[in-house]
C-alpha cells in the first residue's frame, strides 16, 4: 500500500491513495491554514470509523441480518502536551435494520475492535478504544 501527501499552499496538503482517491487536509487560521480540509488527526478517526464500520456491515450481512442503516459517531480525547497523541477513542455505533439480533451486533463490533479492524488494534497501542452500540 502506498500513499502520497503533496504541500499545496500555506497548510493546505492534498493526499492521494495507491487507489486513486484524493483528499485535501488544511490546517486552523491560527496555524497558517484556511480551513479548506479536514485536520490530519480528524483523517485518523475517519479511517478508524471506515474501518470498523466495513467490518460491522460486512459481518452483518454475512450472517444475514437484513441491516438497513449503519452509523458510528467517534469522540476522541488528546494528551495536553506533544505529541498529542490520541488518548481516549470511543465508538458508538447506531445499527438499524429489521429484527436486528442484538448479539451479532456486539460479537461483530467485538470482532471488528479485537481482530479485523487495524486501525482500531494500532490506535489502541495509545489510546484506549471503547465501543458501544444501539439498536434503532
Amino acid at each position: 500500500m502506498k500513499a502520497r501527501v503533496k504541500w499545496l499552499d500555506n497548510m493546505s496538503f492534498v493526499g492521494e491513495s495507491d487507489s486513486g482517491h484524493s483528499i485535501v487536509m488544511d490546517g486552523p487560521p491560527e496555524f497558517g491554514g484556511r480551513n479548506l480540509g479536514v485536520r490530519p488527526m480528524e483523517m485518523l478517526l475517519l479511517g478508524l470509523g471506515g474501518c470498523a464500520s466495513f467490518d460491522v456491515v460486512s459481518m452483518l450481512k454475512k450472517s444475514k441480518q437484513d441491516l438497513i442503516d449503519c452509523e458510528v459517531n467517534i469522540t476522541a480525547e488528546r494528551a495536553e502536551t506533544e505529541p498529542k497523541v490520541f488518548t481516549k477513542i470511543h465508538l458508538e455505533f447506531i445499527v438499524s435494520g429489521n429484527n436486528l439480533s442484538k448479539a451479532r451486533v456486539a460479537r461483530a463490533i467485538e470482532l471488528s475492535a479485537e481482530k479485523y479492524c487495524s486501525a482500531s488494534i494500532m490506535l489502541g497501542k495509545t489510546a484506549a478504544v471503547t465501543h458501544d452500540f444501539q439498536i434503532s
